[in-house]
């Protein structure tokens, strides 16, 4: 990569679309061809194959684990799922100031509190091993916070994680209460698996910024999640429901799709910045959603070839697919999770997305410090009198 000497500013796109701004050997995205990888495999495969520890193994350590590494890696990362006492008792008021903003904004403040109770130190002043070390911790405690501040904030208590119980199965029992069906904890670690990682999103760049700095684990994941939270980055698979709710009925699907393209409305849960076709992650929850059946699924397939055909004949030329809200949506209604916790879910995966490219980036000693065009009123004018 040619390195610009500091002081020679260089225009880029708006955005920095498609900038290349590092090198990664943790996976990329081809939009092209409808295709992502985290590291040398296809991310669509490890969801159909694989478990979300094997898949949080690859991304932190480079290799997908032998029967025992999985064993011993399942127990180190299960038995970090409990919470420090002082985050415990925090998390009532830190859900009853979030009620209305939600688990998400609830997170930034409880991972907050979390990185001092744990004593995490910046990045800067650790070897790779502490690093790690950190990472795991975190990544584990995210999903239990999550839960927890979804039940407080619904005058429940919130559920103690069990070290018996798969990650998804876990995270699933401490949302509901119960122990939930093998057939919907393998559809939501499907889905957890298939959004681990996406290229050099906003949220993954911020926290990758973040880490460029030196700072602590969690304050790089803090800042990843207020990414996250913004509707042009997170999306939200509860609007692309909400979509099928606002149709309602199959004899709606034209004249509604119609109505919000020709206003130049955007449909929830399609089209996608990076790929051109298919989302592939779209194109598994759709198989998933397909294997549980019903009326939903049913519905949600017919609003997608009619939306698609109708995007086909209003916008020509444009690919225009659905992308992983779409089915995702489906997939987390049919297992039973509350709406208000689908992107808190997608959370629950791509904090370990996330956490391997902090710990990537830690290993560069460069902070990242763009420059910016300066538009203002030409300097220096006088300072006016007081």
């Amino acid at each position: 990569m040619p390195t610009i000497e500091t002081g020679d500013p260089v225009d880029v796109p708006r955005g920095l679309a498609g900038v290349v701004v590092t090198d990664t050997a943790l996976g990329d995205v081809r939009g092209r061809e409808g295709f992502y990888h985290y590291r040398q495999y296809s991310a669509v495969e490890l969801a159909r194959t694989r478990t979300f520890e094997d898949v949080w193994h690859l991304m932190f350590h480079g290799t997908l684990p032998d029967a025992a590494e999985r064993a011993d890696f399942a127990a180190r990362t299960a038995a970090l799922r409990h919470l420090p006492d002082e985050v415990r008792e925090a998390l009532p008021v830190i859900a009853r100031s979030s009620v209305l903003s939600g688990p998400l904004a609830g997170l930034r403040a409880a991972l907050s509190l979390f990185g001092a109770a744990a004593d995490l130190r910046p990045l800067y002043d650790l070897d790779t091993d502490r690093r790690r070390a950190d990472a795991l911790a975190v990544c584990a405690a995210v999903p239990t916070l999550l839960t927890a501040l979804h039940r407080l904030g619904q005058g429940l208590a919130p559920v103690e994680p069990r070290d018996d119980l798969p990650y998804a199965a876990n995270y699933l029992y401490m949302l509901t209460g119960e122990e939930p069906g093998p057939r919907q904890a393998r559809a939501v670690e499907q889905y957890l698996v298939a959004t681990v990682d996406h290229g050099f999103n906003a949220s993954t760049f911020t926290g990758r910024v973040i880490a460029s700095t030196g700072a602590d684990l969690a304050a790089c994941l803090v800042g990843a999640v207020g990414a996250l939270s913004g509707p042009l980055h997170g999306g939200a698979p509860s609007r692309a429901l909400d979509t099928l709710d606002a149709i309602g009925t199959p004899d709606r699907i034209d004249a509604w799709v119609r109505a919000q393209v020709l206003a130049g409305r955007r449909i929830m849960g399609f089209g996608h910045a990076v790929y051109r076709t298919e989302d592939p992650r779209s194109r598994m929850l759709r198989e998933i959603a397909e294997g549980f059946g019903g009326p939903l699924v049913d519905f949600a397939v017919r609003v997608e070839r009619r939306v698609e055909a109708i995007l086909a004949e209003l916008k020509p030329g444009r690919e225009l697919h659905t992308n992983v809200e779409f089915y995702a949506g489906v997939v987390m209604e049919l297992c039973g999770l509350p709406r208000e916790m689908f992107t808190p879910t997608f959370c629950a995966a791509r904090a370990v997305g996330w956490s391997a490219n902090i710990l990537e980036q830690a290993e560069d000693s460069k902070i990242i410090r763009p420059a910016a065009r300066y538009t203002g009123p030409p300097p220096p004018q006088p300072v006016p009198a007081a």
